[in-house]
């Protein structure tokens, strides 16, 4: 392996991975280091299944980036020969004075996206397993679902390799500085490797790359689990990926598969988590199962079953839950993508893009400005 390169990406995770590949695949000479083997259970992707819907609220942006995405992870299934992305469609159920649907619908109208609205009652007769208060609404997607989320990482890793990039696993970056036009990268290997240009997507682990880039994440352990449930109303096929918005909490599931269970978990709340501290395993609170198992008991009683297994990832949340993709503040050669907050997986196709474009071109057409690091100063 040499030392010196086009681009290094610093985390190999779903955002990383994806821009090594489009990277490498416009020929630029790049490494990747990660401190694990990616796929794998340190970071966010890991859990089997993450949602993808297009109809976004906070900007069009998010939607552009969504459809986007649909279509590179189309590309990817297509060249690995990987299933990635399960069209189960997407339900989403809130509660009016939670969560209203409006500005979903206004950028799903602005760019051609498929959608239903539905009232409570509608819900209940198309989905009998779905049980809701009559003030309820839903908004549908039919051309949503779900991506494979460790086999879309696995998947990104395998084109990149086969289009030249150079992986690095196992491998702590312990420091970043200038070096002369460049960025040098050290590692806990003893290596120092440079390059023009530098991505750092450190995902949860952000805190490892200061003080040469500190940027305002909040890690959070996050719990999943997945419940036995009655097969006829909640199997994959007759049952999609889920929103549920309650004055109890935000929660996010998707069908059972293969008699695995139905799968919930809670967006908001969490464990406050820091790199170099123990990360507790599923089960070490009791709100682990309770959280999500009180959801399913008051909307979805027949998927409230024995639970079958658990899982814990990290979101890596930033103040106000929007991404941070830019141009470190004082260094115009090396990119940022962090802060991701729990619902960025479905666009690391188009992320990963848009990260080359960055390093490789120094700008992009996408008006990316709401993702801009400046906002918190």
């Amino acid at each position: 392996m040499c030392t010196s390169y086009d681009v290094i990406v610093i985390g190999a995770g779903s955002m990383g991975m994806s821009a090594g590949y489009y990277l490498a695949k416009r020929g630029a000479k790049t490494l990747l280091i990660d401190a694990f083997d990616p796929p794998h259970n340190n970071g966010s992707h890991n859990g089997d299944t993450r949602l993808i819907r297009h109809a976004y609220p906070g900007g069009a942006i998010y939607t552009e980036l969504a459809l986007r995405s649909h279509e590179l992870w189309n590309e990817l299934e297509a060249e690995s020969g990987e299933k990635l992305l399960v069209a189960s469609g997407v339900l989403n159920l809130a509660a009016p004075d939670i969560i209203s649907f409006a500005e979903k619908l206004g950028s799903a109208a602005a760019f051609g996206v498929e959608t239903e609205y539905l009232k409570a009652d509608e819900i209940r007769k198309r989905w009998p397993g779905v049980q809701l208060p009559e003030f309820y609404e839903g908004l549908y997607e039919p051309n949503a679902g779900y991506l494979l989320s460790e086999r879309c990482v696995a998947a990104y890793r395998n084109q990149a390799i086969a289009a030249g990039a150079e992986l690095l696993i196992n491998t702590r970056t312990t420091k970043l500085e200038k070096d002369g036009e460049g960025v040098a990268v050290y590692t806990d290997k003893g290596d120092v490797y440079r390059a023009g240009k530098v991505i750092v997507s450190a995902g949860a682990w952000f805190k490892t790359v200061e003080p040469f880039l500190t940027l305002p994440i909040q890690p959070i352990r996050k719990t999943v689990g997945w419940f036995q449930a009655e097969e006829s109303l909640f199997d994959e096929s007759v049952f999609p990926g889920f929103t549920l918005s309650t004055s109890n909490g935000g929660y996010y599931g998707f069908p059972s598969s293969g008699g695995s269970g139905l799968k919930i978990g809670r967006h908001d709340t969490g464990v406050l988590w820091q790199p170099g501290e123990e990360f507790q395993p599923f089960g070490s609170y009791t709100e682990d199962e309770a959280d999500i198992r009180q959801a399913l008991e008051s909307f979805m009683p027949k998927a409230a079953g024995k639970l079958l297994r658990g899982a814990v990832c990290k979101y890596e949340f930033s103040p106000d839950e929007d991404f941070i993709i830019d141009f470190h503040p004082e260094l115009s050669n090396v990119v940022i993508a962090g802060g991701f907050s729990g619902h960025g997986f479905k666009f690391a196709s188009s992320v990963g893009e848009l990260l080359a474009d960055l390093a490789l071109k120094g700008s992009t057409t996408r008006d990316i400005g709401i993702f801009s690091l400046s906002r918190f100063r």
